[in-house]
């Protein structure tokens, strides 16, 4: 099997930034620098930060950090999006099964069949739905319908922000089935429950912190178990939820060209998330807030921005970066300033040759809003091996 050519750019060495902070990332601004500094001198973080190539401000902590923690756990160093992520399905089909047929109808096919934007849910569950939704309690030690009471019909539902559906093709034009999307309502209400807990408790204790985003939990008390417990049900929604929406999607693509879709390959990452790993001699909490797990041959899969390239690639191990690498293009400008930067025509432009709904709702996430995906592979060539490259052929956004 070929594979593909790594993507050509300024390749940037990982550098030390301050005594436990290392950065991968080329292109970053003093503010996200700053930010990351400050989480970094925590008492509690061991070794080190790594922060990766597509790093950008966030709450509390920096998007695009690895942030390993000895005995406490920073919930906004998680994210709000608790189990955030991508899914990849190889199908059998090849680029040429697809030519001359009608883009659009797949486009909007896939739009009835998966509730996209903010709030949206389903009106009723489907029998895959049901049949996760009962894996789900299942699991559930809490009634998380205190969080979202329609959490069960948020099952298969996209969002809005950066999270998509995308019809691809590799470099050996086999087609991709590819979309991200996490843990919904229910997992942002979570998180941010979590965040006001440790708040509450920072104050309670006189605890001074940078900022009060991160505060944090200390492992052994009944607070630190309740959001383990609570992380670890919305990780295991969100991935759910993808693999619900992969099945509509590829029962949407099966309707349209006529044939069963064959897997050949499938990859579900997440890249909001909290493990227990071992580094540099100590237990620790690894918490990846938009990094995802690159152990030596671990798959995982970087997306692009819209309209531009993504990539599946392995892991390599890298020790210093905690066994990280980066889980996207990472954005340059804020969305309201991409609002007033770039214009229709623009997006537009970007996304000539793909099939994708024409709004200015989407001006937020424009390519140009991104950094670029190039120079972030680029940069983080110590951290993966690229096996393909994928190009888009049709576009799936909630707004």
């Amino acid at each position: 099997m070929s594979r593909a050519a790594a993507p050509t750019g300024r390749q940037h060495p990982s550098r030390r930034v301050a005594d436990r902070l290392l950065s991968w990332a080329s292109v970053i601004d003093a503010a996200t620098l700053a930010q990351a500094e400050t989480t970094a001198s925590l008492p509690f973080i061991y070794p080190h930060v790594a922060l990766m190539p597509d790093a950008h401000l966030g709450k509390g902590a920096t998007v695009g950090s690895v942030i390993p923690t000895l005995a406490a756990i920073i919930p906004a160093a998680v994210g709000v999006d608790i189990g955030c992520g991508m899914i990849a399905l190889r199908t059998q089909l090849e680029r040429d099964d697809l030519s001359g047929r009608d883009l659009r109808a797949l486009r909007l096919s896939i739009e009835a069949a998966v509730p996209t934007s903010a709030g949206a849910h389903n009106t009723t569950l489907s029998p895959s739905a049901e049949r996760r939704a009962h894996d789900l309690e299942d699991r559930a030690e809490e009634d998380y319908t205190r969080f979202a009471a329609n959490w069960r019909l948020q099952l298969g539902t996209l969002g809005s922000g950066n999270h998509f559906i995308e019809v691809s093709f590799d470099e050996e034009d086999a087609v991709w089935l590819f979309l991200h999307s996490g843990s919904r309502g229910v997992g942002n209400k979570i998180a941010q429950h979590h965040i006001k807990v440790a708040q509450r408790l920072m104050n309670q204790y006189w605890v001074s912190l940078p900022d009060p985003d991160l505060a944090y939990l200390a492992e052994g008390t009944d607070e630190f178990s309740a959001y383990i417990r609570d992380l670890r049900w919305a990780q295991h929604f969100a991935l759910l939820n993808r693999e619900e929406m992969m099945d509509r999607v590829t029962a949407c693509v099966e309707a349209w060209v006529g044939e069963p879709v064959v897997e050949r390959q499938r990859i579900n990452c997440h890249h909001n998330f909290t493990e227990r790993e071992r580094h540099f001699g100590k237990d620790v909490w690894l918490s990846r807030k938009g990094a995802i797990k690159a152990t030596t041959g671990t798959p995982g899969v970087i997306p692009g921005s819209m309209g531009t390239a993504s990539y599946v690639v392995v892991g390599k191990g890298n020790a210093l970066a905690l066994h990280s690498s980066p889980h996207g293009a990472g954005r340059s400008h804020s969305r309201s300033a991409a609002r007033r930067k770039f214009t229709a025509a623009q997006l537009r432009e970007s996304m000539r040759g793909i099939e994708y709904r024409d709004t200015t709702a989407f001006l937020d996430e424009i390519p140009a809003a991104y950094k670029d995906i190039d120079q972030v592979m680029a940069d983080a060539t110590d951290l993966v091996e690229v096996r393909h490259t994928l190009r888009q052929l049709v576009n799936v956004k909630g707004d």
